[in-house]
């Protein structure tokens, strides 16, 4: 019998999605492993945000299809793929400004009990034992990410950065399979970037998480992510180890700009 961890946790194969005459993703494909944290880089106007979005149903493809853990998720909708442990953060913050950060961890998990008003009055001790044991939860994950201080802060008023840690921890009380981010490193202080990548590591290593990354900060992507995906107008230009990656000529000239140029000198 086949080993499971063989086995793709994420299969796209041969993606297509056009906007008017513009062909956006162009017959991509690619595997994402259990347990690994894969890079997705690539120039600006590449496909990765429109290729996220297709993967978690905010788009739909003209062609090709979407496994994760086997089971066909193409058409799904966002939150259905959501249900399945399927999870993305924004490439910008989407916190709701005005609820407290724990509020904004709270309302994450469906199907709660008092969600149906009647609880709330035949069963009023239910209601207040699973909201506690969420309250829990959400100060764990808070905990974890060194947002508790802030629980009962507006999320608004949050730096970028705590908004990326904010967007991170309302993803893990989804306790996801796979996550895929967008961008984490964007507008992050060097200190916080260090605390997210300890983070994501810390989630692979101790829970089992398995993470597809967008992100055009080389040293972060070269430091955590293996495999390494490169994507070229749409396509899937090549895929490594982020060494091969990093020493491949045409990487360095189209996608990483130079940046290691001096390091093959």
């Amino acid at each position: 019998m086949a080993d499971p961890a063989a086995r793709p946790l994420l299969a796209v194969r041969d993606l297509v999605k056009d906007f008017g005459g513009l062909r956006a993703i162009d017959h991509c494909s690619f595997d994402v492993k259990p347990g690994t944290i894969t890079g997705l880089i690539g120039p600006n106007g590449a496909g990765k945000t429109t290729l996220f979005n297709l993967v978690t149903g905010f788009l739909q493809p003209d062609a090709g299809r979407v496994r994760f853990r086997g089971e066909d998720v193409t058409n799904l909708p966002p939150y259905r793929i959501f249900e399945k442990k399927l999870c993305r953060t924004f490439q910008l913050p989407r916190e709701h400004r005005s609820m407290t950060v724990l509020e904004n961890l709270m309302l994450v998990p469906g199907r709660q009990v008092g969600e149906r008003f009647w609880n709330n009055w035949l069963r009023p001790a239910t209601v207040k034992a699973a909201e506690a044991r969420l309250r829990g939860q959400a100060m764990e994950v808070l905990a974890f990410v060194q947002l508790d201080h802030l629980a009962h802060e507006p999320a608004g008023n949050l730096s970028g950065g705590q908004k990326k840690l904010l967007e991170l921890a309302r993803v893990l009380m989804a306790e996801p399979e796979l996550v895929l981010l967008d961008e984490p490193g964007a507008g992050v202080n060097p200190t916080l970037m260090r605390r997210l990548a300890e983070d994501i590591e810390t989630l692979r290593r101790e829970r089992g998480i398995t993470f597809l990354l967008i992100e055009h900060d080389m040293d972060l992507v070269m430091s955590l992510c293996d495999p390494v995906i490169v994507m070229s107008e749409g396509k899937k230009l090549m895929e490594g180890e982020p060494e091969r990656v990093r020493r491949d000529p045409a990487v360095l000239e189209a996608y990483l700009g130079g940046q290691y140029a001096a390091v093959e000198g």
